[in-house]
């Protein structure tokens, strides 16, 4: 698929550069926009859970984040501005054939309200809204008030609103008491959401006591996820929707409702200081969580950031060209790694790196993407602001106490490796809504910037599963695959990591989860996850006690993946191929092969610019069971992971026999991964081979691993 000229060769530098590249990104659309200009529909065939119609208006409204900040910033030529009046005028009279209909309960319209209203609250009002006849405005007015008393989730789409209530308060000059009540009760409802640090959650967060009353429930009924509140706070929680919004809210309702912007302020503060580690240096961004097809609008927060001018930021957002430093890393990044995300007529396409209809939710229509355009708000501010004018910062240098940070809002570990990998581990984040994925999105244990991640093409063979960063546990070894999914809230300790080099014990932060893997709890799984240290920063490891909790079960099989990694040779359309071991230990420290070597305890893949690898023990089993272990690299279908269509996956297998109530099986994992990349010259595999070889050695028992690392 070819680059998409204005975005792939932008130096992304200045606003004229970023105006230049939104430019480019929407001007494809201009040849799929209806006669009537209220529709836009990409010539891809795709379903929705929605009407086709409500599709089309994706294509009209989501754009508008980018035409909706030229027109505040009078950036905006006659020809756009008269489609989008055109747009606005056809599409919200119902006697027009290219009306957008009727709003009704939980109806996708709702969602698209949103960079509508934006875009008539930023707008000098004489450049847009007094240009509308009466009629239209009336029509506006009319289209808008239909979402007042209707049912919507109880999630992020309350916001959407607010801001279409903003409209007729301040636009529509619509100031009656019944408005003014559901304005109140949708932003009281959202500050619901609100968690600690800065962070809210996408909706009302899941309880202890949920966990309870749903075990309690299957019981009696027999029946199963009968309660629905998640734990997720994923970017819906800060670039998406939720942050984003409360940033635009200070900007646009900062006159009216002056207690609460001032505490979305606070917030922005602190979640500040938290959401800057999920990009990494070069600007690329932690994929995690659903609609990842919005690629960078994971940079928005900042965007938003810097429109609602939020004074006294922490470090490294202190200074405005902190702020713009990370939200230009982040489109410089996409545009190095554009050349597959574009269809060739120049429009968008449903994935991540690449296409892949895998990743996708069956909310996502081929118009949906433009969600990503909320990383452009920041085009409305014009050049002489300090966010334009002031110098790009650098990405700030970590000392190595800092590298590893525990986040407790979101359950998560991240780690900055300097000029390394960087990744996040994750112990207690889910959904209870079944997107497809969902357990892959939310739950697996590890979630990277280089490997991305995997999702499922299905759940009959591993293969299919694609279990990177999870363990899955079998009853029958060949036909179903279970893996993490809901859990208990987690437990947050610290460990002392030893090592021969030095006296002093290194402490690490870690998080412990309790999860099962069948709805029956015929099987409980307790996690430890463990960070990188400084003594060894390329692994992580992770502590799985397996104990049976009913009889019955007899055999066991599990499965553990690593980091997924591009399967394919540099320069070349074949496979990797194995490596013979003895040869590695040979190898120079100059040399660079490719390929992967596995054995009975370990197995590690090299590719062009990455190392993926993977080697553990069964530290402790029943003495009546018999523990058998295999390490291979399995070869996932393809698609599975969103960073390489063809990958491989070092995975570690046990099965174990003769198990019966009351047995305990634990399993240290040790994971291990590298990454080269442009700022980091790349290290020939005799290097990488080395740092392989020298992994934590944990001994051959739990008392053994005990002395290594203190355990919680």
């Amino acid at each position: 698929m070819p680059p998409l000229p204005g975005f792939t060769d932008n130096p992304l530098k200045t606003r004229a550069d970023v105006v230049h590249a939104a430019k480019a990104i929407v001007r494809p659309l201009v040849q799929y926009t209806s006669p009537g200009c209220a529709y836009v529909r990409l010539p891809v065939t795709s379903g929705t859970l929605y009407d086709d119609r409500a599709a089309r208006l994706e294509g009209f409204a989501r754009p508008l984040w980018v035409t909706g900040s030229l027109l505040a910033s009078g950036d905006c030529d006659e020809e756009l501005l008269v489609r989008v009046i055109t747009g606005l005028s056809n599409g919200t009279d119902p006697g027009h054939s290219e009306y957008w209909g009727d709003i009704e309960d939980n109806d996708q319209r709702m969602v698209e309200t949103e960079p509508i209203a934006f875009t008539l609250l930023s707008s000098p009002r004489h450049l847009l809204w007094d240009r509308l006849e009466d009629r239209v405005r009336s029509n506006v007015a009319r289209w808008f008030l239909q979402l007042n008393g209707k049912q919507m989730p109880r999630v992020n789409w309350l916001w959407f609103r607010v801001f279409t209530n903003l409209v007729l308060l301040k636009l529509c000059e619509i100031d009656d008491l019944s408005l003014r009540k559901q304005m109140d009760t949708d932003l009281e409802e959202l500050d619901t959401f609100y968690l600690l640090d800065g962070w809210s959650s996408d909706g009302l967060w899941r309880s202890s006591k949920n966990d309870d009353d749903e075990w309690l429930l299957l019981q009696q009924t027999g029946r199963v996820h009968s309660i629905k509140p998640d734990r997720c706070v994923d970017y819906y929680s800060g670039s998406f929707a939720i942050q984003f919004s409360q940033l635009l809210y200070i900007r646009l309702a900062g006159d009216i409702d002056p207690l609460r912007t001032s505490r979305y302020q606070k917030q922005a503060r602190e979640f500040g200081s938290q959401i800057w580690r999920y990009f990494d240096e070069q600007g690329a961004s932690i994929p995690f969580g659903r609609s990842m097809i919005y690629r960078f609008c994971c940079g928005a927060f900042f965007a938003s950031l810097a429109v609602a001018g939020v004074s006294d930021m922490p470090t490294p957002l202190h200074r405005p060209g902190g702020v713009k430093g990370f939200l230009l890393r982040h489109l410089r990044w996409w545009a190095r790694n554009s050349s597959d995300i574009f269809h060739l007529d120049g429009t968008l396409n449903l994935g991540w790196i690449y296409p892949n209809m895998y990743l996708t939710e069956d909310y996502n229509s081929p118009q949906s993407v433009y969600w990503a355009l909320k990383s452009f708000v920041a085009i409305m501010l014009p050049s002489d602001e300090p966010f334009w004018a002031d110098h790009e910062q650098a990405y700030p240098q970590l000392e190595s106490t800092q590298t590893v940070a525990m986040l407790h809002a979101p359950r998560q570990v991240i780690c900055n490796t300097p000029k390394g990998h960087h990744f996040l581990l994750s112990s207690a984040q889910f959904t209870s809504l079944h997107w497809k994925g969902a357990a892959a999105k939310y739950s697996k244990f590890a979630y990277s910037s280089a490997f991305g991640f995997s999702v499922p093409t299905g759940q009959a063979t591993l293969q299919q599963l694609a279990p990177d960063n999870m363990l899955a546990l079998s009853r029958d070894g060949t036909q179903t695959w279970a893996v993490k999914w809901k859990c208990r809230e987690p437990r947050f300790g610290v460990c002392k990591v030893h090592s021969s080099e030095s006296h002093m014990a290194e402490e690490l932060p870690t998080m412990q989860v309790v999860w099962y893997p069948w709805d029956d709890r015929s099987v409980s799984v307790t996690t430890t996850l463990i960070p990188p240290s400084r003594r060894w920063p390329d692994w992580h490891i992770r502590v799985h006690r397996i104990r049976i909790e009913k009889d019955g079960l007899g055999t066991l099989f599990t499965a553990e993946g690593g980091f997924a990694i591009n399967g394919e040779l540099k320069d070349s359309e074949r496979w990797l191929q194995a490596i013979d071991a003895n040869i590695l230990d040979q190898v120079d420290l100059k040399d660079d092969l490719q390929g992967y070597t596995s054995n009975a305890n370990s197995a590690v893949t090299f590719s062009n610019t990455r190392v993926s690898g993977i080697t553990g023990l069964v530290l402790e089993s029943p003495s009546a069971a018999d523990v058998r272990q295999t390490v291979s690299v399995l070869k996932p279908e393809a698609n599975t992971n969103i960073m390489s269509p063809r990958s491989l996956l070092p995975l570690m297998k046990h099965q174990v026999t003769g198990l019966k109530r009351g047995d305990e099986l634990v399993l240290c994992t040790r994971v291990f991964a590298i990454v080269d990349d442009a700022i980091q010259p790349s290290k020939p595999n005799g290097h990488r081979w080395k740092a392989w070889q020298d992994g934590p050695s944990l001994g051959s028992s739990l008392g053994d691993l005990e002395e290594f690392i203190d355990l919680p």
